[in-house]
């Protein structure tokens, strides 16, 4: 994925993939391998991944008595289409996740429509594969090389920047929020003023460029962003910028982050994916308000923008909750005082908390058998007006 930036924004720090060192060879492109190779970063993306594609959707209809569920429509279902390799909506939300928590975006080919013009078929695209560009404002999207209609592409983007219409990855944020290393700094100076690799390619596409007009082109073009200058071009040239995820991983080896300092990236306790988290102190008597903390300080906003997103697929007043409760499971114990706490205080009726349980409705036996064992209830007295005689 790239992204072209208008004026001189491109060699903007901020909105810009952070570099990877050099190998000793000066102009020597780094590794592109990504930065999911080290261990602590990878088991946060599957760890954040595999909790919120496994989160129940449920879909809800607005009204005046409040939410109403309603049946979920088959982009929830099986977003990817149920015929030959059916791609399910665990699958697909997995998928996106992993996308939006490595590299800010996920893109996705919408094949096919509803009766109400909302997707019913969302065909995940490989994040190589798409490219975005911004041109005096106007925004355009090419899936191998191919410019696509906005309307028939899905969209989805975290960590943003103003300004931008790409998300970013967390590692690029970070690296191009934190200022704690003068040498850090000094080389993405470098890197973006062009002075150790070269920052992107220019490209003709209609003829082979001779090497005299080549020279003089490139010339031109060096002039024009060192100055600070529009470059202006035929409308036959294209400019792409180095994706982030090429030196992410190097990023992350040249500043020598420890695992803990990699969950801090991506949002997840180091204890929860068992790095050495030396002076902990963090026990797990109480697991159920540790998936509580996790829950809503590391989850609770990419949940809620997740829910936007889905939510835009279905017709107005419908949108979309996932249910956070299946984070939350608790003890038997734990589980039996609560409900048991929610019946006597009149927040939800005996039936209610057999069927959280799976339990089937009360038989006339069971009533009988009850009454036989602790007696029948004695009535309350009669009130008047809210005032007991």
């Amino acid at each position: 994925m790239s992204f072209l930036f208008r004026g001189q924004e491109h060699r903007d720090a901020h909105h810009a993939p952070f570099p990877g060192p050099r190998d000793g060879r000066r102009g020597r492109r780094p590794s592109r391998k990504p930065a999911l190779a080290h261990s602590a970063a990878w088991a946060s993306t599957r760890l954040r991944a595999d909790l919120i594609s496994t989160l129940p959707i449920d879909t809800f209809r607005k009204s005046s008595y409040g939410q109403v569920e309603v049946p979920k429509p088959p982009i929830l279902i099986a977003p990817g289409g149920e015929e030959h390799d059916v791609v399910d909506i665990v699958e697909w939300m997995y998928s996106s996740q992993c996308d939006l928590d490595t590299l800010g975006n996920a893109f996705g080919q919408i094949t096919d429509v509803d009766s109400f013009g909302k997707p019913r078929r969302i065909d995940l695209l490989p994040r190589e594969d798409v490219v975005v560009q911004s041109l005096r404002g106007k925004v355009t999207y090419r899936v191998n090389g191919k410019e696509i209609d906005r309307s028939k592409l899905w969209h989805e983007r975290q960590y943003t920047a103003s300004g931008v219409v790409v998300g970013l990855s967390p590692i690029a944020y970070a690296a191009l929020s934190l200022q704690q290393h003068t040498a850090a700094q000094d080389f993405a100076a470098a890197w973006f003023g062009g002075g150790l690799i070269p920052s992107g390619f220019l490209k003709y596409n209609e003829k082979v460029v001779p090497a005299k007009e080549a020279e003089a082109i490139k010339l031109r073009f060096k002039l024009a962003i060192e100055g600070g200058d529009p470059f202006v071009a035929g409308k036959d040239w294209e400019y792409n910028a180095i994706e982030a995820a090429a030196a992410q991983s190097t990023f992350l080896e040249t500043m020598g982050f420890t695992d803990l300092e990699i969950c801090r990236f991506f949002g997840v306790p180091a204890d929860l994916i068992d790095a050495n988290t030396p002076g902990s102190s963090i026990t797990y008597a109480n697991i159920t308000q540790r998936n509580l903390q996790f829950l809503v300080l590391n989850l609770g906003a990419a949940i809620k923008r997740r829910e936007n997103a889905l939510s835009r697929l279905l017709p107005a007043p419908r949108f979309v909750k996932l249910n956070t409760g299946a984070l939350l499971r608790m003890d038997p114990e734990t589980v039996a005082r609560m409900l048991g706490q929610q019946v006597r205080d009149r927040l939800i009726a005996p039936m209610e908390a057999r069927e959280l349980e799976n339990r089937a409705p009360y038989t006339e036996e069971q009533y009988e058998e009850f009454d036989r064992l602790f007696g029948r209830p004695k009535s309350e007295p009669a009130t008047a007006k809210g005032v007991t005689s």
